[in-house]
Order: C-alpha cells, then sequence, then structure tokens
C-alpha cells in the first residue's frame, strides 16, 4: 500500500503490485466485456426490432410486452439475479449484460422499421414477389443499420459501467483485473477508510473517462447519420 513515486507513479496495492500496470491491463477486460454484452444487447435488440416492425399482429404484441416487462424491470437488478445464479465468469458477466440492455434498442428499431416500411419501394419489393427475408434483409436492415451503429456505441459505454458494477459487487470473474476488481480489491483492503486515494481515484476516473468517451462518439455517430439531428443542434 505504498503512496504514489517515481518508481510506482500510482503506487502499489495491498500486494506489492503496481497500480499503474494493473489499470492498464484491466482496461482490456473492460473494454472487451462492453464490447461484447453491447454487440449481444444491439443483436438481440434488432432482431426483435425488425422482426415485431415487419410481422406485426399477434407476434409484435407478444415480442413489445416482453420488450416492456424488461424496460420496466430494473436493468442493473435482473443482471445481478443472472449473474448470481450463473457461474463467474467473463461469459456470464457479458450475458447478464446483454440480456438485459436490449428492450431500448427493441423499441427505436422497431420504430425505424415501422417508418421505413411505409416507403413506396417496400410496396414494390412486395409486389414483383420479395418474400419477408428479401425485405428484411435487403431493404429494411440497410435502412436501420445507422441507428444501430448509434446505439452500439452507446451501449457500450452503459456496458462498461455495469461491468464496473457487477466486478464491484464481488459477481465478476475473481481470476482476472478488471477496473471494477480493482475498486472491489481497495474496499476489501480498507483504501477507504485508511485514505489510500491512489487505490481507488486511477480506476474510477479509468471508468468514467472512458464511459464518456464512448458516450461522446455515440453522439457524433448519431448526428453524422442522421444530419437533421446535427442541425437541429
Amino acid at each position: 500500500m505504498q503512496s504514489p513515486s517515481a518508481g510506482f507513479p500510482l503506487g502499489t496495492d495491498q500486494f506489492g503490485r503496481d497500480l499503474l500496470g494493473l489499470v492498464i491491463w484491466g482496461s482490456r477486460v473492460s473494454l472487451l466485456v462492453g464490447l461484447l454484452a453491447a454487440v449481444l444487447s444491439v443483436a438481440i435488440g434488432t432482431l426483435i426490432g425488425v422482426t415485431a416492425g415487419h410481422f406485426k399482429g399477434w407476434y409484435a404484441t407478444v415480442m413489445m410486452r416482453i420488450t416492456d416487462w424488461f424496460l420496466v424491470m430494473p436493468t442493473l437488478v435482473l443482471a445481478i439475479a443472472l449473474a448470481t445464479v450463473m457461474s463467474r465468469s467473463l461469459t456470464t458477466t457479458v450475458v447478464a449484460i446483454g440480456v438485459t440492455t436490449w428492450p431500448t434498442t427493441a423499441r427505436l428499431v422497431r420504430a425505424q422499421t415501422l417508418a421505413v416500411e411505409t416507403r413506396p419501394y417496400i410496396e414494390r419489393a412486395q409486389a414483383l414477389g420479395g418474400g419477408h427475408w428479401h425485405i428484411m434483409s435487403r431493404h429494411v436492415l440497410p435502412n436501420v443499420m445507422p441507428l444501430v451503429l448509434a446505439q452500439t456505441t452507446l451501449i457500450i459505454s452503459s456496458a462498461i459501467l455495469a461491468e464496473a458494477t457487477l466486478a464491484f459487487l464481488g459477481l465478476g470473474d475473481p481470476t482476472v483485473v478488471s477496473w471494477g476488481g480493482l475498486l472491489q480489491d481497495a474496499r476489501e483492503a480498507g483504501a477507504v477508510s485508511a485514505g489510500d486515494w491512489w487505490y481507488l481515484v486511477p480506476p474510477g476516473i479509468a471508468i468514467a473517462v472512458v464511459a464518456l468517451a464512448f458516450t461522446l462518439c455515440g453522439r457524433a455517430v448519431e448526428a453524422v447519420l442522421n444530419p437533421r439531428l446535427g442541425v437541429s443542434r
């Protein structure tokens, strides 16, 4: 628990390990989990949103009621419940975050799908014999992809924060180093009561900076892909 010095710019932990190296090394896990969880979440949301917007009827009603149920339930609580009943691993963390954060994407994609399917070229494709898969894959999906891309960058920041929260609560993989795991180690080592700020501040700042960076990237991508939004701002 040495304070920052020339040899250890961010100090050391209770085991004598260099905290600068741990923060850099832990970025791999935090970014990996954030990216994979965001991809899983967006994939589920896009699939449900496109199909619900295209088929309508009872299928859309059932899918949207399931989406509404996930929306009203606290995402973090659901993720904690999944992480508790499953084995503690990175795969569990990715699945717990991915399967609980897709409803917003599903709602946005469904709304965009409904708007796209009112355009004349969709009617022409149907008149020429285009099937459901052809219309969804060749006409609807390319038009909703800009929205999906922007939503992905926004969800990455939320996924990184969720991973840090789960790791801080002791629900992450104990065999890997992550920013949330470093905060948990600091809490268990008594860094808060002892005033060892160098154990708490670096991983906390890293989480905040990366989450903010992906959020700003998401807003920038959204403004580029939606010129009207950029003009209104």
